[in-house]
Formats: structure tokens, sequence, C-alpha cells
């Protein structure tokens, strides 16, 4: 799907959910900004706030296209800002710290992700923001929360951080392997950003009955302590170092790659061993408990799985065990998925064209919230730094020209 285009036309005179929704963003990266814009695809109007000298860190990030100007901009600021507009804005300056303040009162949520503390000893605190914007919602994410005493509070956190403090990494190590960092990506980001988004909508819902905002409070480690459920829940129910509960959910070979197979319950293991042409598996007693299919993983079953589906490619050996009722699934490499036939069917994709003569577009992943009365798109390409400021400040704050020039030449904005 191009930036720009839409789905379900037939939609656009219903608009979009958040459509009347301001939210003024100070933020950087990934976790909040892609919360920022999936409230700006739902609807929502977010303007920006960047540093002038090179805008957030985002843009920083490798690899990276040029934007018309030639400044670098990073893989991470592409796919997380979509539809938003930017201010150039230096807030560690009293009078950047002054036009904050007088715009949040004209938005209903301030959203941010500095460290915790920074922006109460700017200025710009939960405190500071309800003084002048009572109605504001005030929303933060940081790695381990701003309202509660926690002895992490001041680390800094990329997603990698809440994502092993969870547990999830050592319970999924193999043997004595070390951990491998990062196996989703951005999931202690996005998944933060998911909870970000549903407290802002459940703030904006309360707010409509009280006429007061609130402070969302977002910590990424609780986000994934929340996401990785099965760590702290198996240990209560006795299943420890890394153990995983008895059942077959493991990766295997075909003809051109690694697909994955999935068995929890007994009748489902009838159906794989009749697949895969090993009815005997059904009476051997070895195999009769989920307990025996690990204990058996190694000296059974793969060979007997992989013996079948050496000869077959991913997609048969998926198509035929789906067939009988077995769930699995191929491993996709990232050329696969660009092509893969269902993301094209569900707008899963967004083609943004570079600016700086390189003709593959960048991907950035659509908008997986699909709603029946509300168009799919249009998504509005990412702001070059600074594009927006002037607009904003003389729109919303009525600044003159000759106002906005004296902030410019005194470097509070740009």
């Amino acid at each position: 799907m191009r930036l720009g285009e839409v789905r379900n036309e037939a939609a656009l005179p219903n608009g979009k959910p958040l459509d009347g929704i301001r939210v003024l963003a100070v933020e950087q990266l990934q976790a909040l900004p892609f919360a920022t814009q999936l409230l700006a695809r739902l609807g929502a109007e977010v303007v920006k706030i960047e540093k002038p000298a090179g805008g957030e860190s985002g843009r920083g990030a490798l690899p990276a296209m040029l934007d018309p100007y030639g400044r670098p901009v990073g893989a991470t600021f592409l796919r997380n800002n979509l539809g938003k507009s930017s201010v150039a804005l230096d807030i560690s300056r009293p009078e950047g710290r002054d036009l904050v303040l007088q715009l949040a009162a004209r938005f209903d949520v301030l959203a941010e992700n500095f460290r915790p503390g920074v922006l109460d000893r700017m200025g710009l605190g939960f405190a500071d923001v309800r003084a002048v914007a009572p109605r504001c919602v005030y929303l933060s994410v940081t790695g381990f929360g701003t309202t509660v005493a926690t002895p992490y509070r001041t680390w800094p956190a990329y997603a990698p951080v809440p994502e092993a403090m969870s547990g999830i990494y050592d319970m999924k190590r193999v043997d004595d392997q070390p951990p491998v960092p990062a196996p989703l990506g951005g999931a202690g980001d996005i998944g933060s950003a998911l909870y970000a988004v549903i407290g802002v909508m459940a703030a904006l819902r309360q707010r409509d009955r009280t006429g007061r905002g609130q402070h969302v409070d977002i910590a990424m480690l609780d986000c994934m302590v929340a996401f990785t459920d099965l760590v702290t829940n198996f240990w209560s129910m006795g299943i420890d170092e890394g153990e995983m509960a008895p059942q077959i959910m493991h990766s295997f070979r075909a003809g051109d790659g690694w697909f994955v197979l999935i068995c929890f319950r007994e009748y489902e293991f009838v159906r794989l061993a009749d697949a895969i042409g090993h009815p005997e598996w059904r009476g051997d007693d070895r195999l009769a408990t989920r307990q025996g299919w690990i204990d058996h993983m190694d000296d059974l079953l793969r060979p007997g799985i992989e013996g079948w589906s050496a000869s077959r490619t991913r997609m048969q050996v998926c198509e035929e065990l789906g067939a009988s009722g077995v769930a699995a699934a191929p491993c996709l490499r990232a050329g696969e998925v660009v092509a893969d036939p269902h993301i094209a069917a569900r707008d899963m994709l967004v083609e943004l064209e570079r600016t700086d003569g390189i003709e593959r577009p960048v991907l950035i992943p659509g908008n997986p919230v699909r709603m029946s009365d509300v168009a799919i798109g249009p998504d509005r390409r990412p702001p070059w730094l600074g594009e927006h400021t002037d607009a904003v400040l003389a729109t919303e704050l009525g600044l003159t020209p000759s106002s906005l020039a004296a902030l410019r030449d005194a470097g509070v904005i740009a």
C-alpha cells in the first residue's frame, strides 16, 4: 500500500475514532513514538516536539536515508512517526518551556518518555502541566515508571532491558548458550506502546465524565512482565529453570527451510501421527503422555517428523498439517514476509518513497487495527525536522513572524 492511499473509501465520511483529539508529544526513539503514531492513525492530531539540533534521537538510528535537505533520517524514526507534525523547540530554555506549557493548554494529551525527573526539573512535569491544563492527560512511558519508588527508577532502558528483566530471555535460553537479546525486535517498545494507548484512551474516557486529566504512568518492565506472563505463572506452578510446559512447540526442518509445529492436546497428537504416516505412535506407551512427547523428542518425534517433511516445502508441510487440524507455520525470511499474500491483502506494509535517489521504498508496518466503518489510511509521511514549527506556533499561540524570527535568532526554535 502506497503512502497516502485509502482502503474502504466508503467509510471516509465516518471519519476516524479519535478525530478531534490532540496530542503534544515530547518523545524520542520507539516506545512512545509508536504509541502516538497509532493514536494518529486512529485520527488524533499529533504534534511532535524535537530539539532543534538534530531532532529526536530516533533520527540518528541506522540504517538511514537522507531527507530533501541532505540530513540523515534513521529507520527508527521513519517507522514510528507517520502522520505527525514536527516543531523544533529547545525545551531546556525557559522560553521553550513556556511555549510547551502554552501549547499543552490547547491539547488533550501531553506525552513524554524522558527519564524520570528530567521534565520535572525543567518545569514540564505532571504538576506543572496540570496547573495550566487541568483537563490534559499526561502520559509517561519509562523503563521503570515515575510514580512509584523502585530501585531501578533512574536506569536507562532501551527495550532489551525490560525484556531481559522479565525473565523471558533466560527462560528461552538453550543449554549453556548465552541469552539472545531482542529476539522479537522492539517487543519491549511496542508492547509498552500498546498499553500506553489503552491507558490514554481510558483516561480520556474518564476525563469525559470528571472533567479532569490524570497521569498515565507506563513502566516498560511492568508491560513485559504482563507480556511474558508464563515466566512467573509457570514458576508459581513448579516449572522453573527455563523449562516449558510439556507440549510440542518446536521448530523442524523441511526441504526448503524451517517450520514450527504446535501440539498441545492428545487429540492433536493423534492427528499429527496420522498426518505424517506414523499411526503406530498412537499406541506407543512412550508417547502416551505429554511429558513423553518431550522425553522422546530427539529419538522418536523429530526423526519421524523431519523424515516426512524433508521431501516437502515449508508451505506444503503447513498446508497438509493444517488440513489435518494440526497447527504449523513456515519460518519466513524477510523477503518472503514482504511478498506474502496475506500481508498484501491486509495492507500491512506501507511504502514510503525515499528522497535520496534510491528506488526501493522504505517499508513501514501498516495499522493492524481494522474497523468496519473506518477507512484504512491515508498515512502521511514522517515530518522533516522542524517542518511545522512556524505554522504550529503561529496558529496555536498567535506568534507573529517577527516573534518567530526573534525566537529563531535566540536558538529557541528552528
